[in-house]
């Protein structure tokens, strides 16, 4: 802490300009725990503190990870692809609000919502709704409000009508769609807002595991659809989430 401290007494005294120790704070790095680099200002340089990704690691390492981000001062932390077995070891030593159908822990408090406006999170069936929620968890969990529409795909389109409103007042759209991915292209032509499609594995054999989906949603004719990987409900929250904190210039 010897060099911040320095850094931040050249703020005081005039020596250092407050945009270049803002600067060197974004270039400290990390604290090394051994089998992992914790990196403590993502925050600094990227709106959002680190997220843990449960999948593959132990129980003790993700204690051990949250152990250094909690004495850095990081009080919210996301776990993605957390088994409900690991959860409960590690809710032994920090508690978690586990959501197991999304595979979701969320350590801490959830922020209050800051964002600019809503963020619509969309599914075609019921079957893909674990994927929505770890959009939606992620979203809120990042200081967002969201509104959830489960089953609302084309093989009803009814369905989908029926929620103009809330389609046409959101400020970002998350689609989430498995079989041929259709949901996305409609939802894009509906609203004025960015379209964020997520392809799922939902499907019968030709989905091919979500490949016809993400193949399709990257076709979309509608104008202003992005698409993120198969089943990367996480990657869509987090980037609906940049967008809705983006302040106008």
């Amino acid at each position: 802490m010897t060099d911040i401290k320095t850094l931040l007494e050249g703020v005081r005294d005039g020596r250092i300009d407050v945009d270049e120790a803002v600067l060197e704070l974004k270039k400290k790095p990390f604290e090394d725990i051994g089998f992992a680099k914790v990196d403590l200002h993502r925050r600094l340089r990227q709106g959002a503190s680190e997220v843990i990704y449960g999948q593959g690691k132990t129980p003790e390492q993700i204690i051990g990870i949250l152990d250094a981000m909690r004495a850095n001062g990081q009080e919210s932390v996301i776990i993605t692809r957390l088994s409900k077995e690991s959860a409960a070891i590690i809710s032994s030593e920090h508690p978690i609000d586990y959501h197991e159908d999304a595979g979701i822990g969320l350590s801490g408090p959830m922020p209050v919502p800051d964002g600019l406006g809503t963020i619509v999170v969309a599914t075609g069936g019921t079957s893909d709704i674990p994927v929505a929620e770890e959009a939606a968890l992620t979203a809120e969990a990042l200081g967002n409000k969201v509104i959830r529409l489960y089953d609302v795909g084309v093989a009803g389109l009814h369905r989908t009508l029926s929620h103009l409103d809330e389609i046409m007042s959101a400020n970002v759209i998350i689609a989430i769609a498995g079989m041929e991915g259709a949901l996305a292209s409609v939802l894009g032509g509906l609203a004025d807002c960015p379209v964020i499609a997520v392809p799922t594995s939902v499907g019968y054999g030709a989905s091919f595991g979500g490949l016809a989906a993400l193949l399709a949603m990257l076709n979309s004719c509608a104008s202003g659809v992005s698409v993120v990987n198969i089943d990367n409900g996480f990657g869509a929250g987090y980037l609906a989430s940049m967008i809705n904190h983006i302040q106008g210039r």
